[in-house]
């Protein structure tokens, strides 16, 4: 039997307990994400779900918590010129990348230290 892979139904990264506010505040009032609703089963384990078009993220609550300084995701944007200023007028640290042949890239942390990825196709 072949294996058909779809789509990427969602991403999720980790958190330390108790940070779901810090979580809803830096990706629904920054990145711009809505909250969606976890299944009833799930929500005892703490955590937020949060969706923006077809992509999910998922906050996950870990303990001990260790943030992901190298697995990331990576998120297209159209203008990443408009990303940045938008950061820095959050007062959120971000780093230029040039290393990837065709990209504008930066990477961003989340409140968390979990490293995220924006990129912009040059065409």
């Amino acid at each position: 039997m072949a294996v058909t892979i779809k789509t990427l139904d969602h991403i999720q990264l980790a958190a330390p307990k108790g940070s779901e506010e810090k979580a809803k505040a830096f990706f629904s009032d920054v990145l711009g994400f809505y909250e969606i609703d976890k299944p009833e089963e799930l929500k005892k384990r703490g955590g937020v779900w949060f969706k923006l078009g077809s992509i999910q993220v998922h906050i996950g609550i870990e303990d001990p918590f260790i943030p992901a300084k190298k697995a990331h995701p990576a998120f297209e944007v159209e203008c990443i010129d408009e990303l940045k200023a938008h950061l820095t007028e959050q007062t959120i640290a971000w780093k230029d990348d040039h290393k990837l042949p065709g990209a504008k890239r930066i990477y961003v942390q989340d409140p968390f230290g979990n490293r995220l990825e924006f990129l912009q196709w040059i065409k």
